[in-house]
């Protein structure tokens, strides 16, 4: 069960440090600030060093569930367990706030939130 359960988390991490590249490198290309429902160039330019902060957010999230993974598998064991719990209810949390932001947030939510708790859930199983 617990490599099942670390499938998700490992994955919720690496859509995590996608987040992070669209937030915190690609914020200012036209596809990526127009997938945040922002209106044109200017926006993306006044708004860069939000969205920069907010990436690293995400960042540090997919970190903290792998340094858990490795710590689960390589010990110690209570430790790694302990972090990877930790990051993905921040995960699925930070999807739930997401959803109060504004109508249409809901599917980018589903997106950011649904891995990290499949992969929650299941370590509490296993």
């Amino acid at each position: 069960m617990a490599i099942f359960a670390s499938v998700f988390v490992a994955l919720a991490a690496v859509l995590h440090v996608y987040i992070f590249l669209m937030e915190s490198a690609w914020w200012t290309r036209p596809k990526i600030w127009q997938r945040f429902g922002l209106a044109n160039q200017a926006d993306a330019e006044t708004t860069k060093v939000l969205a920069y902060n907010q990436g690293f957010y995400n960042l540090f999230l997919a970190v903290g569930a792998a340094i858990g993974l490795f710590l689960y598998f390589g010990g110690p064991q209570d430790a790694g367990t302990a972090l990877i719990l930790f990051s993905t209810a921040s995960m699925f949390t930070a999807a739930i706030v997401l959803t109060t932001t504004g109508p249409g947030k809901v599917r980018s939510a589903l997106t950011q939130g649904t891995l990290p708790l499949i992969g929650f859930i299941l370590f509490l199983a296993a």
